[in-house]
């Protein structure tokens, strides 16, 4: 079953949608889109997890710029347009949402109380900034952009982080994902995973780089966490 609820927030409200899981009260992940907002290709993700038995939620992060993005990944037009809102996102304001988000879905009834995040691109940074700043049970980043501007937060990681890296990507650098890997190889409770040959958003469904066999570890690994931690 799907729906939506609403988060408030102190600068007002803004609408996350939900897959509901067949059993509740069932652990919860909180999904981070990336700037094409809160899409096709989220909806299934979050519809995805509630058949593993999991309360998805999925939040509009652009809400303070434009409510309810819901763009294409495949027309010029929707790209540059979730460019512009990628750009102008506040990732501070940004983080205390989902932060809001960790805390609301927490307390709904058909939830257990155990929460983790799931975030791509954009999404995939806003994990890693929630489990950074917040309080999470679990974080899972794939391919987050300007990661490596945030290392020094790295200390701040108290919840499982498990991080995905497409090897090719063309919108992280090489030198970036470096940077990430070894500043969290000190962290006993974080795991990076790198996927040779693979392209940015190989898991994106439909996606110009979607990657069947990649995409399969990658979500594996992640259903796999995902099980260990929120039980």
């Amino acid at each position: 079953m799907t729906d939506a609820i609403t988060i408030t927030v102190p600068d007002g409200t803004f609408q996350a949608y939900v897959a509901r899981p067949a059993a509740v009260p069932a652990p919860a992940v909180v999904v981070l889109h990336e700037v094409f907002g809160v899409n096709a290709d989220i909806r299934q993700t979050c519809d995805e997890l509630a058949a593993q038995g999991f309360l998805a939620v999925a939040p509009d992060l652009f809400w303070r710029q434009e409510p309810g993005v819901d763009l294409r990944v495949d027309t010029e037009e929707d790209w540059q347009h979730g460019l512009r809102l990628y750009l102008a996102f506040d990732r501070d304001a940004g983080a205390r949402d989902i932060a809001a988000v960790v805390r609301t879905v927490a307390g709904l009834p058909d939830a257990t109380g155990k929460v983790g995040v799931q975030g791509y691109c954009l999404g995939g940074l806003m994990a890693f900034l929630t489990a950074a700043r917040s309080s999470v049970d679990a974080a899972v980043a794939y391919h987050g952009g300007d990661t490596e501007k945030y290392l020094g937060e790295v200390d701040g990681l108290t919840a499982p982080l498990l991080v995905h890296l497409a090897g090719e990507d063309e919108y992280i650098p090489q030198a970036a994902m470096a940077q990430i890997t070894a500043a969290l190889a000190a962290k006993p409770n974080a795991t990076v995973h790198s996927y040779a040959g693979q392209n940015h958003a190989f898991s994106r469904h439909g996606g110009a780089h979607y990657d069947a066999a990649a995409a399969s570890l990658a979500n594996g690994r992640t259903l796999d966490f995902l099980k260990r931690h929120l039980a």
